[in-house]
Order: structure tokens, then sequence, then C-alpha cells
């Protein structure tokens, strides 16, 4: 009997230390910066005409999820765009997005954590994080982004960095959408 209890304990043993430690692949991933909600097509449109995108911008979308404002911005504009998310599932479905909408030559869709993402060629960064998120990138984002480049973000602020414009509308759900909009100066900010 006692050689059937030694094999059993010792396989819940392995089965504790394996649930409570943490693996390598979820201690390798970055922290997200908010979860997964997809932005509502009316409100990208919006998003980038709040930042009056052209053809001569470069898009970088901090937590592309599957692509949406790169892609519209590269379908209605003519722009180019990056978009970068941690998340590889959400990567290549961003990828397989562009390809349908025929805009795989206009955008590009990196694998990393937009705490590491170098956006210093953004014309237009967008974001739909959360106001803590926000306010780590904040420093970031001033620091590389040149003279005259926008941050558009989809219901959260940025700490006491008061917006260039705020523009609250009603979606096509009919529910109160607010995006806020700075112009950098090439100052960094704190």
């Amino acid at each position: 009997m006692s050689s059937r209890i030694l094999p059993a304990t010792a396989l819940l043993a392995i089965g504790l230390v394996a649930l409570l430690a943490p693996s390598t692949a979820l201690a390798q991933q970055p922290a997200s910066l908010a979860p997964y909600v997809p932005t509502p097509q009316d409100v990208v449109n919006r998003m980038l005409d709040l930042a009056d995108v052209t053809e001569d911008d470069v898009i970088y979308d901090l937590g592309c999820g599957d692509g949406r404002i790169v892609i519209t911005a590269a379908q209605r504009f003519g722009a180019r765009g990056v978009g970068i998310d941690f998340d590889p599932e959400r990567i290549a479905e961003a990828n397989a997005n562009a390809e349908r909408a025929g805009v795989q030559d206009l955008v590009t869709f990196i694998e990393q954590d937009a705490m590491a993402a170098d956006v210093s060629e953004a014309t237009v960064v967008t974001l739909y994080l959360l106001s803590s998120s926000n306010m780590k990138l904040r420093p970031i984002l001033t620091r590389q982004l040149r003279s005259g480049s926008r941050i558009v973000s989809h219901a959260f602020r940025m700490g006491d960095w008061e917006p260039d414009e705020t523009n609250q509308f009603e979606d096509d759900r009919g529910n109160t959408r607010t995006l806020f909009l700075w112009r950098t100066d090439g100052t960094a900010r704190p």
C-alpha cells in the first residue's frame, strides 16, 4: 500500500508545483495595457478624421488588436500604418484583415510590447488603452514623436496633459464616445 501512496503523492506534488509556478510563456509575455475590445468602425473613422490623417501620414496604433485602425487609414487615405500588439493571435488576425482589404503593402503589424515600441517614425499615434497605460506611454511618446505629430485616444486621457481637442459624440449604437487629440510640440513632458 505504501508503494502506491508514494507515487500518487509525488504526482500530486508535481502537479501542484506546475500549477503554482509561473510558466515560461506567461513570464515572458508583457503585461497587458488594456483588455482587447475592438474599436467600433464609426469610432475608428472619427479618430482618423480628428487627427486629420492624409496620405502623407504614418499611423502607429499601439495595442492594434485586429488592425482595423491602420487598415482603415490605408484604405481611406492611402496612409502607411504600423500596428503593434503583444498577442500573436491578434497580429495574425490583423495580417489576414490587411490582406483581405488589399492594403498589405501599406501596413505592417509587429508582435511587440507597446512599451518597447519605437514610434519615432509616426506622425499619428492612436490609442484605445486605459488611462494608466496612456500615462506609462506618455513620456515615451513625447520623447520620440516629432513636433506636430498627433496622438488620438479613444475614451481615456493622459493624466493632467490637457488635450488640444476633445470630441464627444454618439456612435452608431447610441453610446456616447469621447476622443482626445494632443499635438506634440517637440518638448518632452514628464
